[in-house]
């Protein structure tokens, strides 16, 4: 088989490192082949969609039976995010520490850490006691943490105090209370010394979680996220983020540069789940796992979640995409 991407970019299969791909069970779940590697991305890693008492379902029903790769990040809430009328963390009975580890011990090969939520809507008043107990489980098992913030009812060095080399702040550039800039604007020094430390900043754009303000006064001080994800969902999917492809589109317009944006979905994402000598790269020996984009050129408009609408010059547009030698989707006709 032979594919022509001339004038084309290609690249390792991308790798989106929030998602929720747990359909029929988490009310923010869609289907991965449909909206992940349809869309260019090959390996997803979701988010904490189900807890101990769910994982089950999900690795039997979508993890085994998909063919978008997915890893995932147990939530120490043992159901998962199930519904939206109720946090999962509102009860704190169902942070259930012994047994998200029995759980994460049985299935190493897909659990890649510990997701927690913290916004007040989700933890009730249970305060920052989640974190300390997801925090119990990640370092019995010695695995990363991913936590979600915006609107947290505690400050956000009070979260970054607890955090350790290697865990994830997602939705690091929400435009909501207790963000990682200060009143005047400026980023948080307890934000730079936990990114020396070696706490990784992640995008999660999502419904609700990014603001083109907050990502342009952080870049312009030098933070930038260690990896671009979109936080897909079936909130989202129609808008504004409609895929990881367009997220990147977006940073593209923040300034960054095609590289760099691209390694924040291949090589560094692949890096942080310990899988980068087989993804994430297109070396010899590595996993034949490829994706094609055009960078297509003219007026394009992006919208963030605080409704703002900016007027960009370049989209990622995919055109093709191989998992494992297999073509799954190409708008580029292939030829044998």
């Amino acid at each position: 088989m032979r594919i022509d991407a001339s004038g084309l970019i290609v690249t390792p299969g991308l790798i989106d490192l929030h998602v929720h791909v747990y359909p029929g069970v988490s009310h923010f779940g869609i289907d991965a082949d449909v909206h992940a590697l349809a869309q260019g991305v090959t390996t997803v890693l979701d988010a904490g969609s189900s807890g101990a008492d769910t994982f089950e379902g999900f690795r039997r029903y979508v993890i085994n039976v998909s063919a978008t790769r997915i890893f995932a990040l147990l939530n120490i809430s043992s159901l998962g995010m199930i519904s939206p009328r109720v946090g999962e963390l509102e009860d704190i009975r169902y942070a259930d520490v012994e047994k998200a580890i029995e759980v994460i011990e049985n299935n190493r090969d897909v659990i890649q850490g510990v997701k927690v939520r913290l916004s007040k809507s989700i933890v009730g008043k249970n305060g920052i006691k989640p974190l300390l107990l997801a925090k119990r489980v990640s370092e019995a098992l010695k695995m990363p943490i991913m936590v979600h913030i915006g609107n947290t009812p505690m400050p956000l060095t009070d979260i970054l105090a607890e955090l350790r080399k290697g865990d994830i702040l997602t939705h690091c550039f929400h435009g909501l209370e207790h963000g990682i800039l200060d009143e005047q604007g400026f980023v948080l020094d307890e934000v730079k010394e936990a990114v020396k430390k070696g706490v990784n900043l992640d995008v999660g754009h999502g419904r609700g979680s990014f603001s083109f303000d907050v990502a342009k006064k952080a870049l312009s001080q030098g933070v930038s996220p260690s990896t671009i994800s979109s936080d897909l969902h079936r909130y989202n999917i129609f808008g504004p983020v409609y895929s990881l492809a367009t997220t990147i589109s977006k940073f593209l317009h923040l300034g960054l540069s095609l590289e760099e944006t691209l390694a924040k979905v291949t090589s560094v994402p692949a890096k942080l789940l310990g899988i980068d000598e087989r993804l994430g790269c297109l070396k010899k020996g590595s996993i034949a796992d490829v994706s094609i984009f055009k960078l297509r050129s003219g007026s394009f408009y992006f919208e963030d979640t605080m409704g703002k609408i900016v007027k960009a010059r370049r989209l990622l547009e995919p055109m093709a995409v191989i998992k494992c030698g297999r073509v799954y989707a190409s708008k580029i006709k292939l030829s044998w």
